[in-house]
């Protein structure tokens, strides 16, 4: 317990001060969070020390900085770049890596990286600072009120297959959770917020937090695939990068997509 204390405690800080700093601060970070989920992925299939590997951290830092550098409408250029890369090194190379491990180094890229990315893309909208927030009340907003709401009324199973602690009051208990707070927040920050209605705040927080549980359950099908408890051991009691962040992966894009959207139909 002791552990898992200070490992949740060393990673809310890095967590508050990458929303909070913005600019190269939250860029860096955000950039060794990225190399080290790869690591982590990539690990599994014993691809970590492969040129494929090194190949696929380079393209990580350089995704960050065009984002930093307002480029991000290359993202895409970019990917297919990396994938152009890979190709040919597995021509060149053949038969010493297999096509699957160049569609593992992908998947790696766009799961962890390109994910990852959208939350350096919220924190330079305008309002970044307050929106950025909404990645913690979706995630673990969610997983507060989803773990005592199970705790207490869970009787049904999620997706026993995969992850049998969940269940479906939980997860109604925790978009619930996630729709106050974000309805809330979005009252108490009216003027640091791009809504014109404290509801929408509720809204985003309650769809990311929906959504929050497919990135969770696909980490834990993942471990599930290659019978491992933890992505790896670097946060005391918590597992990996990949096991902290399953959730922030996947919502950070949908955050960012909801608030665009909200935007243009207010």
């Amino acid at each position: 317990m002791k552990e898992r204390i200070i490992g949740g405690f060393f990673v809310g800080l890095i967590t508050i001060i990458a929303l909070l700093s913005g600019g190269i601060v939250t860029t860096c970070i955000l950039t060794a969070i990225s190399i080290i989920g790869i690591w982590e992925y990539l690990r599994i299939h014993s691809l970590e020390k492969s040129i494929f590997a090194y190949i696929e951290y380079i393209f990580t830092v350089i995704v960050y900085l065009l984002i930093y550098f307002d480029c991000d409408k290359l993202l895409l250029s970019v990917t297919i770049f990396l994938l152009m890369i890979l190709l040919a090194i597995y021509v060149f190379s053949f038969p010493k890596y297999k096509d699957e491990d160049v569609a593992k180094v992908i998947f790696s890229f766009i799961y962890i990286t390109v994910m990852m990315s959208f939350v350096l893309m919220i924190r330079k909208m305008e309002f970044g600072l307050y929106l950025a927030f909404y990645l913690l009340i979706a995630s673990w907003g969610n997983d507060i009120f989803a773990y005592f709401t199970g705790r207490t009324l869970g009787k049904h199973k999620m997706s026993p297959k995969v992850s049998p602690n969940k269940s479906v009051e939980g997860f109604i208990g925790g978009v619930a959770g996630a729709f106050v707070i974000g309805f809330v927040y979005a009252i108490a920050f009216p003027k640091m917020l791009p809504f014109t209605s404290a509801v929408w705040g509720g809204v985003v927080a309650a769809v990311a937090a929906m959504t929050s549980v497919i990135g969770d359950l696909c980490a834990s099908a993942i471990k599930r695939n290659h019978n491992i408890k933890d992505y790896s051991h670097l946060i005391p009691g918590h597992g990996g990068i990949v096991d902290r962040f399953d959730s922030v992966i996947y919502i950070a894009p949908i955050i960012y997509w909801l608030v665009n959207i909200i935007s243009y139909i207010q």
